[in-house]
């Protein structure tokens, strides 16, 4: 059993556990964002369906592996503790993007034809950095649920419950970093090396945030449900308010939606073969 296998290799400490799963996830944040070395200019067509297949994993994940485990094992069928925390979840996630202005994934942009170097691109100027900062900001903002979700999941000590969550966000995580990577290129950065260095700095904030997540619910357990529902309430939060808005905006919608079933039907497999 994988869950078995896992513990033989990195033994029974769940905050040791939410360490490897922020390492893991910020890994295949990483594995995204080198993406633009083999797909050097992908389509927004494509990207869409990337993303929303990212949407439809988030959203699944945050039912089978948050929500509904948070209600019925660690509140003893009592939804309110789950409930504050995802209104909370989602609460902070609204006045968070109030902080940081809204940035959506400037994916649109393509490099000018005159560019010497398809890894090389003209002049960054101010009015192309600056956006540029605010996206990254975002993405780095919209990992912070993740690494605390796979934290709140492996420091419930169901370490089986928590692999399949700790996969799913790693597999949507490959998108989202190709969205960053390629935000950075099109807007101008000069290098495809200094466009994946973004994608790992958005993915780094995932891995203290892991293993603070399994800390704190070790720590105070009662504070599991509630963490369990936060987790999923930013979660949703992002879904709803960037990703399905940016999927939806330039008439590829039919795609988006295909690639979020998929996203669902990936996460429920990995659910029910591996929970």
């Amino acid at each position: 059993m994988l869950a078995d296998r896992f513990v033989e290799l990195f033994g029974s400490n769940p905050i040791v556990h939410g360490l490897v799963g922020g390492l893991v996830i910020a890994g295949m944040n990483l594995l995204g964002a080198s993406l633009v070395f083999v797909w050097r200019d992908p389509s927004k067509r494509a990207l869409d369906g990337a993303l929303g297949f990212a949407a439809g994993v988030m959203l699944a994940a945050s039912f089978t592996s948050l929500i509904i485990p948070g209600i019925e094992t660690y509140s003893n069928g009592n939804p309110i503790p789950v409930l504050v925390g995802l209104l909370l979840g989602a609460l902070f996630l609204d006045r968070s993007d109030g902080l940081v202005p809204h940035a959506h994934f400037l994916l649109t942009g393509r490099r000018r034809a005159d560019a010497a170097d398809p890894g090389e691109s003209l002049p960054l100027t101010d009015d192309r950095l600056a956006p540029v900062i605010l996206f990254i900001l975002a993405i780095t903002l919209h990992n912070m649920p993740e690494g605390l979700a796979v934290g709140v999941g492996f420091g419930s000590g169901d370490v089986a419950g928590a692999i399949p969550l700790m996969l799913a966000i790693g597999i949507q995580n490959i998108p989202e970093g190709l969205a960053v990577s390629v935000a950075a290129v099109n807007a101008g950065l000069n290098r495809r090396t200094y466009a994946v260095f973004t994608g790992i700095r958005s993915g780094l904030v995932e891995i203290p945030l892991a293993v603070l997540g399994a800390y704190a619910v070790q720590t105070v357990s009662v504070l599991l449900p509630y963490a369990m529902g936060f987790a999923a309430g930013a979660m949703l939060f992002v879904i709803s308010d960037e990703i399905v808005p940016e999927t939806h905006a330039s008439g590829h919608e039919r795609v988006a939606t295909l690639g979020t079933i998929i996203g669902i039907v990936v996460m429920l497999y990995l659910d029910v073969s591996l929970g």
